[in-house]
């Protein structure tokens, strides 16, 4: 599959199965998200890779998250919480590292590469046949889960990278005009 190939056809993948990516595979991830543009080569970001215990440890995380913001919740949804990570075989915790007060390099711009390279890790993943589907929601925000995560107070979870092998069909692909979005100074 070439460069443009990749781009124009890559399609998240929500229903995942085993076995997880292999070593192999996860150093490829790894360095397509260290490629990612960087403005002062700052690399503003870190990775927590999830998987095996790891995704039952995170369930706790997101059954908390929501015992605390609703100390009435009923067990049927604190379970179902808990069982949102097992979703896919794996999990990497995108957080980027943000350093304030740098004029050159304003916060937001430390984010954006973050977010870039979680983008990368995305194509790299559908680049070698396996299925990826990035999330955020509720659990992406919470400070209870960045305190279980470990985030220090200047990083912020950029999302949830979920991989396996593609448990089902892709979706079909929206087909977009360019033309609606673009507008031309000329």
């Amino acid at each position: 599959m070439d460069a443009l190939e990749l781009l124009h056809q890559r399609r998240s993948m929500g229903k995942l199965a085993g076995p997880a990516p292999t070593d192999e595979q996860l150093d490829a991830l790894y360095r397509a998200a260290l490629r990612a543009p960087d403005h002062k080569e700052m690399t503003p970001y870190r990775f927590i890779e999830i998987s095996g215990k790891g995704l039952d440890r995170l369930g706790e995380l997101f059954a908390r998250s929501d015992y605390q913001a609703n100390p009435h919740i009923d067990d049927g949804s604190l379970d179902a919480a808990r069982k949102k990570p097992k979703r896919a075989p794996m999990i990497i915790a995108v957080i980027a590292n943000v350093t304030p007060g740098l004029p050159k390099v304003p916060p937001v711009e430390q984010i954006i590469s973050a977010g870039c390279a979680a983008h990368a890790m995305l194509y790299a993943a559908y680049a070698q046949g396996l299925g990826a589907m990035w999330r955020t929601g509720t659990y992406a925000h919470d400070k209870t889960v960045w305190r279980g995560l470990g985030l220090d107070e200047q990083e912020e979870l950029i999302g949830y990278l979920y991989l396996g092998q593609p448990g089902g069909r892709y979706p079909g692909m929206q087909v977009r005009n360019p033309d609606d979005y673009v507008e031309r100074w000329t």
